[in-house]
């Protein structure tokens, strides 16, 4: 009781004084602290163990491209794996889900769109009793609206840690749907473009660059199912079993986005091959019209070259209406070429 007495103290003077945060640090976004669903106050990363071993307490700190000497001194403050402190120094980590004892380890790929081109960043996540950190790399969406959602509903937030990273990767997950939906819109323009007409060179490359940009956004989203599918079993440290759906919800979020993003790239790789085959189309016209027209020129090349030659000894060469009989045959070989040639569609 004299415990929870001092903390509704601290509180009630963090409310009535000055509203500027305890840490102004390079590196440290936020570092607050939470009973019961309610938030205490800010904290400095000094007191993040204190308040941790706190009874019913929960320190909450977000990070964004921290320096080694930040990590180091969170690490001491929570008793973080040196292992899981390297990761989190150095981005560019497969997504995965690792576990220290009673702590985890999370690391999550974000991606977002900016300038109409789709941003990639990392968030890793240390997850224990009583202690959620994030830390941020890259150009990624901040966690503050999560941190706002949270604290507007102090019953959920009271289920504690695996509440708090459950909101982050529900969030993280929901960030892939815009950039689905206009990769979705260009591939669907493609595909028009690819019906009325054959693809330009700009179109094709174009086309091989969304298949890119999906095929990262695959290798981003594909290991966060299985981290998600781990969630749904109780035997993770401090999981709460009420917890179960909710990450059960989020595995199927991550499932769907990861089938939208393999219909995509069928699409493309439809998209492609159709191009292929319709250029085909129009080379194998081309080159039968080509060759329908060599066959008929060549009868009168043909004639024209044999009765061209200057010998005296030559069938018909003294014949009166030779003259006409030739062109006469030229002209009837040439529509009768002409005629059966359209028949089968050649010309």
């Amino acid at each position: 009781m004299e415990r929870l007495k001092d903390l509704n103290g601290i509180s009630a003077l963090a409310d009535g004084g000055s509203t500027s945060p305890p840490y102004e640090r390079p590196g440290v976004v936020a570092a607050a602290v939470y009973q019961q669903g309610q938030r205490i106050r800010d904290i400095r990363i000094e007191e993040a163990g204190e308040w941790r071993s706190r009874e019913n307490a929960i320190v909450w700190i977000g990070l964004h491209e921290p320096d080694e000497m930040l990590l180091h001194q969170v690490q001491a403050e929570f008793n973080l794996h040196a292992l899981a402190i390297e990761d989190a120094a150095q981005p560019h980590q497969r997504p995965k889900l690792e576990i220290y004892g009673d702590a985890m380890f999370i690391v999550a790929r974000t991606a977002h769109m900016k300038d109409d081109e789709i941003v990639f960043g990392e968030t890793h996540l240390f997850v224990g009793r009583g202690y959620v950190v994030s830390v941020r790399h890259g150009d990624s969406s901040s966690y503050l609206a999560v941190r706002q959602r949270c604290e507007a509903t102090p019953a959920a937030l009271a289920h504690g840690e695996n509440y708090i990273l459950y909101s982050i990767l529900d969030f993280i997950v929901d960030n892939y749907m815009p950039v689905i939906e206009v990769v979705q819109e260009e591939v669907e323009k493609l595909e028009d473009l690819v019906l009325r007409e054959q693809l330009e060179k700009s179109d094709i490359e174009r086309l091989y660059l969304l298949r890119r940009k999906l095929l990262r956004l695959r290798n981003a989203v594909v290991p966060l199912v299985d981290v998600c599918r781990r969630y749904e079993h109780i035997d993770l440290p401090g999981m709460d079993p009420t917890l179960q759906s909710l990450f059960r919800d989020v595995t199927d979020h991550v499932r769907r986005v990861q089938e939208d993003i393999d219909a995509l790239r069928e699409v493309l790789a439809f998209a492609f091959e159709a191009s292929v085959m319709i250029g085909q189309t129009e080379q194998t016209a081309i080159a039968r019209k080509l060759a329908a027209w060599a066959a008929i020129l060549a009868v009168p090349t043909a004639i024209a070259g044999i009765y061209g030659m200057n010998f005296n000894e030559m069938p018909e060469l003294k014949f009166r209406y030779g003259y006409f009989f030739v062109l006469g045959v030229i002209v009837f070989l040439c529509l009768f070429l002409f005629t059966f040639f359209r028949r089968k569609k050649w010309l």
